[in-house]
């Protein structure tokens, strides 16, 4: 059975990996670090030093180390580094790792979102693979309104059906962002940085979602149904999908952060089971 005591490291690792693998350099700050995006594509985050396990104020996990004892002025000295670079103003970490990095980022004024942090069962039970679900290429061209899709899903949060659809899609997608979008995830598969998933119907997109492998650990993510699809099992079948594709590129380890405990029931059924509990901490509107 997983275990937070035998997951967590592998993750930690992972975080501090995926971000350098994707181009990112890293900027020391002490108990943090923060990951700027070198070439074309999504930002990164800040988030607690992986540090030597002999160091002083680290708290050690079988065998990986993270900074802890996290200040106030820790959190702000970044803060001003990614105004200055324009960047947003996020944190993610792990509560149970770094546990003091919650009050510091709150009294540095961000809110604190938290999100059940799942891995994979390797003994649950697969789901067959839906109709309606298909791995994309690169030049799939299907893949600017797959890149979009999430974009309104998450503009709509939660798991009740809602209006926006179709329509609205086909509108969204001539937005220049939208290709922007797509020449970054085409250029990711081609490389092999990612795997897209999509349900298509008739020719539309309803629900989409990627995994990041770094060596024989992915993070399935960006996992979205168009708000008007929802309650039909898509997501599940996308995430499905996405699973049995990183199996078989030789993935030992995939995880994930569920949006709420109700998304994590739905994921608890493809055999995700938690092992902690993802933080991210943003600047609220």
């Amino acid at each position: 059975m997983t275990t937070t005591s035998d997951r967590l490291p592998e993750l930690e690792r992972y975080y501090d990996t995926a971000p350098r693998a994707g181009g990112a350099r890293a900027e020391d700050f002490g108990p943090l670090t923060l990951f700027v995006q070198e070439s074309d594509g999504w930002p990164y985050y800040a988030r607690p030093t992986l540090a030597a396990p002999s160091a002083e104020g680290v708290s050690v996990t079988e065998g990986v180390s993270v900074a802890e004892g996290v200040s106030v002025a820790d959190v702000e000295r970044v803060l001003s580094r990614q105004r200055e670079l324009k960047v947003p103003e996020a944190f993610e970490w792990v509560a149970e790792t770094t546990p003091s990095l919650r009050s510091a980022a709150e009294a540095a004024g961000l809110t604190v979102h938290a999100h059940p942090l799942m891995v994979l069962d390797p003994t649950a039970v697969r789901l067959p693979v839906h109709p309606d679900v298909r791995v994309l290429g690169a030049a799939d061209p299907l893949l600017r309104p797959a890149v979009t899709v999430p974009m309104l899903a998450f503009a709509a949060p939660g798991t009740a059906v809602g209006e926006a659809g179709p329509a609205e899609l086909a509108v969204a997608e001539k937005d220049p962002a939208s290709e922007g979008r797509r020449v970054r995830v085409a250029g990711m598969i081609e490389s092999g940085r990612t795997a897209l998933a999509a349900a298509v119907r008739d020719g539309v997109v309803l629900c989409s979602g990627q995994y990041v492998p770094v060596g024989d650990v992915a993070e399935v993510v960006g996992v979205g149904t168009l708000p008007s699809a929802r309650r039909q099992g898509l997501a599940l079948a996308v995430t499905a999908a996405l699973v049995a594709d990183a199996l078989a590129r030789g993935a030992r380890t995939i995880f994930l952060s569920a949006g709420d405990e109700d998304v994590a029931r739905l994921y608890a059924r493809l055999g995700f089971r938690s092992v902690g509990t993802a933080l991210i901490a943003d600047r609220p509107l």
